[in-house]
């Protein structure tokens, strides 16, 4: 069990790690391809290549829930909300440093939240508010260029769009959740891909060559499409809260990545930005795991036939996240279906 939690938390960091080169790898890229474009490479990349690896999952495919007729406008919401995102983002890259779009990527945090408080009425806890502030307060001063003149940065509203597309996208995925993750991303990727270049022919940009076509396939395949097969990995394992948290060092990987790749320098704005960006980050996982485990508790049914007695332990997860996409592969039970369903084995 040691091992088997081990490799689940080296899947998590992975997932985060392969998220995190997203951005400064499409920094270099976006120097050869239109930024709409671009968005719809990533994408499609991710769709055909989880799409390549289900065929060699036929169990989870079988196992898994498909889509039906009601998922349809929660489905059609993803797809729209998924090709306005990453043509934001990449719009967001093209016009500002790759060490703030990736800190940037943090507020998609403060954008779930709104909405899931908003439309779905969830609580949110005080710690929680306070990293909303100094998240949200971290992304002003990220949007600011230079100390002199303070000017605005375009490149920093275009990533915050994003990731207010990606906040209510993240509600809509989490509405079908349970369904097959296979079958999410691949419709995600495809048609949100496609959807993607047909805005790219439409602004009449220039196909890339073959090469960067490959090369941006292969970084959306690994970016976003394995970047969410680790995580549902991990979390298998660990539960969902637990592996958003490790999830939660991306931004700050991508940042140093910048640093290291691009050669990107620091201001003495940016280092104030990343304290207190690093500070509400810090809040939301302690939230997020201190909240999980005040809800969570075990106990034991125990069933008895004829001379064998039946002992089963269930543990009830009642926490609950806030943001990202901690809800979107969740499948919890009540007490009482869980025990319907134990006696439906046992009589």
């Amino acid at each position: 069990m040691a091992n088997k939690k081990a490799k689940a938390i080296i899947f998590a960091f992975l997932a985060a790690v392969f998220y995190a080169i997203n951005v400064p790898m499409s920094k270099i890229l976006l120097r050869c391809i239109d930024p709409t474009a671009m968005a719809g490479l990533l994408y499609l990349g991710a769709g055909v290549g989880i799409g390549i690896l289900s065929l060699f999952n036929r169990k989870d495919r079988q196992q898994s829930e498909k889509l039906s007729k009601n998922d349809l406008p929660f489905v059609i919401g993803m797809i729209v909300l998924d090709i306005a995102a990453p043509i934001f983002l990449m719009l967001g890259i093209n016009h500002s440093s790759s060490a703030n779009a990736s800190l940037l990527g943090n507020f998609e945090i403060v954008a779930t939240t709104v909405v899931a408080l908003a439309i779905f009425k969830e609580s949110v806890s005080k710690r929680l508010w306070t990293a909303i502030a100094l998240i949200t307060l971290s992304s002003v001063m990220l949007s600011f260029e230079g100390t002199e003149s303070f000017q605005f940065s375009y490149g920093s509203l275009f990533v915050i769009l994003a990731t207010i597309c990606w906040g209510f996208e993240n509600n809509c995925t989490r509405n079908i959740s349970s369904k097959s993750t296979y079958e999410i991303v691949v419709l995600k990727g495809i048609f949100s891909g496609l959807g993607s270049l047909v805005i790219a022919l439409i602004r009449h940009e220039i196909i890339p060559a073959i090469g960067y076509i490959f090369a941006a396939m292969l970084l959306g395949f690994v970016a976003y499409g394995l970047s969410i097969f680790m995580y549902v990995r991990a979390q298998n394992v660990l539960g969902a809260t637990k592996t958003s948290a490790c999830y939660a060092i991306a931004p700050f990987v991508g940042s140093f990545l910048s640093f290291v790749f691009l050669r990107e320098k620091l201001s003495w704005l940016y280092l104030i930005a990343l304290s207190v960006m690093l500070a509400g980050s810090v809040l939301v996982t302690a939230d997020t795991l201190i909240h999980y485990h005040a809800h969570e508790h075990q106990h034991t049914i125990t069933y008895t036939h004829g001379n064998v007695t039946h002992t089963h332990t269930i543990t009830h997860s009642h926490g609950h996240h806030h943001y990202g996409t901690d809800n979107r592969y969740g499948h919890h039970h009540t007490k009482t279906e869980l025990e319907q369903e134990l006696k439906s084995i046992h009589v």
